[in-house]
Protein backbone atom coordinates (compact mmCIF):
# COMPACT_ATOMS: atom_id res chain seq x y z
CA UNK A 1 0.00 0.00 0.00
CA UNK A 2 1.54 3.53 -0.81
CA UNK A 3 -0.04 6.14 0.84
CA UNK A 4 -0.76 9.55 -1.56
CA UNK A 5 0.53 13.18 -0.88
CA UNK A 6 -1.68 15.60 -2.32
CA UNK A 7 0.74 16.55 -4.80
CA UNK A 8 0.03 13.45 -6.46
CA UNK A 9 -3.46 13.62 -6.47
CA UNK A 10 -3.31 17.13 -7.57
CA UNK A 11 -0.99 15.57 -10.72
CA UNK A 12 -3.37 12.81 -11.15
CA UNK A 13 -6.32 15.20 -11.21
CA UNK A 14 -4.98 18.19 -13.17
CA UNK A 15 -2.25 16.94 -15.22
CA UNK A 16 -0.59 20.75 -15.54
CA UNK A 17 2.91 18.80 -15.10
CA UNK A 18 2.44 15.87 -18.05
CA UNK A 19 5.91 14.34 -16.51
CA UNK A 20 4.67 14.50 -13.24
CA UNK A 21 0.97 13.65 -14.10
CA UNK A 22 2.26 10.31 -16.32
CA UNK A 23 3.94 9.54 -13.06
CA UNK A 24 0.96 9.59 -11.04
CA UNK A 25 -1.05 7.54 -13.25
CA UNK A 26 1.35 5.23 -13.40
CA UNK A 27 1.91 4.49 -10.03
CA UNK A 28 -2.54 4.92 -9.23
CA UNK A 29 -3.11 2.70 -12.12
CA UNK A 30 -1.36 -0.38 -10.74
CA UNK A 31 -3.43 0.06 -7.59
CA UNK A 32 -2.99 -0.57 -3.85
CA UNK A 33 -2.78 2.88 -2.94
CA UNK A 34 -4.55 5.35 -0.45
CA UNK A 35 -5.51 8.56 0.41
CA UNK A 36 -6.62 10.28 3.27
CA UNK A 37 -8.96 12.67 4.53
CA UNK A 38 -6.35 15.36 5.58
CA UNK A 39 -4.98 14.84 1.56
CA UNK A 40 -8.85 15.32 0.19
CA UNK A 41 -8.97 18.41 2.55
CA UNK A 42 -5.70 20.04 0.80
CA UNK A 43 -6.48 18.98 -2.28
CA UNK A 44 -10.02 20.14 -2.66
CA UNK A 45 -8.58 23.69 -1.19
CA UNK A 46 -5.87 23.95 -4.15
CA UNK A 47 -8.60 22.28 -6.95
CA UNK A 48 -10.49 25.41 -5.56
CA UNK A 49 -8.39 28.53 -4.64
CA UNK A 50 -5.10 27.62 -7.16
CA UNK A 51 -7.24 25.93 -10.22
CA UNK A 52 -10.49 27.19 -9.77
CA UNK A 53 -12.52 24.41 -10.23
CA UNK A 54 -15.88 24.66 -8.88
CA UNK A 55 -17.37 22.49 -6.24
CA UNK A 56 -19.20 20.21 -8.38
CA UNK A 57 -16.29 19.47 -10.55
CA UNK A 58 -14.43 18.49 -7.46
CA UNK A 59 -16.87 16.19 -6.25
CA UNK A 60 -17.23 14.93 -9.04
CA UNK A 61 -13.49 14.34 -9.41
CA UNK A 62 -13.31 12.94 -5.73
CA UNK A 63 -15.73 10.34 -6.10
CA UNK A 64 -14.43 9.03 -9.45
CA UNK A 65 -10.65 9.23 -8.14
CA UNK A 66 -12.05 7.33 -5.11
CA UNK A 67 -13.61 4.69 -6.97
CA UNK A 68 -10.66 4.05 -9.11
CA UNK A 69 -9.81 0.20 -8.74
CA UNK A 70 -7.11 -0.61 -6.07
CA UNK A 71 -8.09 2.99 -4.79
CA UNK A 72 -8.46 3.07 -0.94
CA UNK A 73 -9.69 5.80 2.06
CA UNK A 74 -10.08 5.77 5.55
CA UNK A 75 -13.64 5.27 6.82
CA UNK A 76 -15.01 6.21 3.05
CA UNK A 77 -18.55 5.63 4.25
CA UNK A 78 -17.72 8.90 6.12
CA UNK A 79 -16.02 10.40 3.37
CA UNK A 80 -19.24 9.82 1.24
CA UNK A 81 -20.93 11.25 3.79
CA UNK A 82 -18.98 14.78 3.90
CA UNK A 83 -18.91 14.57 -0.24
CA UNK A 84 -22.75 14.73 0.47
CA UNK A 85 -22.72 16.95 2.54
CA UNK A 86 -20.46 19.60 0.52
CA UNK A 87 -22.82 18.57 -2.32
CA UNK A 88 -25.47 19.90 -0.57
CA UNK A 89 -23.97 23.51 -0.04
CA UNK A 90 -21.66 23.14 3.40
CA UNK A 91 -18.48 23.62 2.75
CA UNK A 92 -15.42 20.61 2.24
CA UNK A 93 -13.62 20.89 5.07
CA UNK A 94 -16.91 21.62 7.61
CA UNK A 95 -18.47 18.80 5.85
CA UNK A 96 -15.42 16.60 7.05
CA UNK A 97 -15.13 18.15 10.46
CA UNK A 98 -18.87 16.67 11.29
CA UNK A 99 -18.68 13.81 9.50
CA UNK A 100 -15.28 12.76 11.27
CA UNK A 101 -17.09 14.17 14.81
CA UNK A 102 -18.13 10.16 15.47
CA UNK A 103 -20.30 10.22 18.10
CA UNK A 104 -20.23 12.95 19.41
CA UNK A 105 -24.24 14.46 20.12
CA UNK A 106 -22.71 17.94 18.67
CA UNK A 107 -20.09 20.04 17.49
CA UNK A 108 -19.38 23.30 18.78
CA UNK A 109 -18.25 26.10 16.76
CA UNK A 110 -18.71 30.05 16.59
CA UNK A 111 -19.57 29.37 12.90
CA UNK A 112 -23.35 30.98 12.30
CA UNK A 113 -23.36 29.71 9.03
CA UNK A 114 -22.38 26.21 9.48
CA UNK A 115 -24.57 26.11 12.17
CA UNK A 116 -27.73 27.28 10.26
CA UNK A 117 -26.70 24.89 7.32
CA UNK A 118 -26.23 22.20 8.98
CA UNK A 119 -29.22 22.40 10.63
CA UNK A 120 -31.15 22.91 7.58
CA UNK A 121 -29.14 19.81 6.33
CA UNK A 122 -30.51 17.49 9.21
CA UNK A 123 -26.56 16.34 9.41
CA UNK A 124 -25.28 17.82 12.54
CA UNK A 125 -26.42 19.70 15.68
CA UNK A 126 -24.14 22.47 16.03
CA UNK A 127 -23.89 24.35 18.63
CA UNK A 128 -21.66 28.10 19.72
CA UNK A 129 -19.64 26.94 22.57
Amino acid sequence: MIALDTNVVIRFLVNDDKAQGRRARDLIAHGGTFVGPTVLLEAEWVLRSAYGFPPAEIRRFFRAFLGLPGMSTEEPGRIARALDAYAAGLDFADALHLSFAGAADSFASFDARLARRARRLGIADVKAP
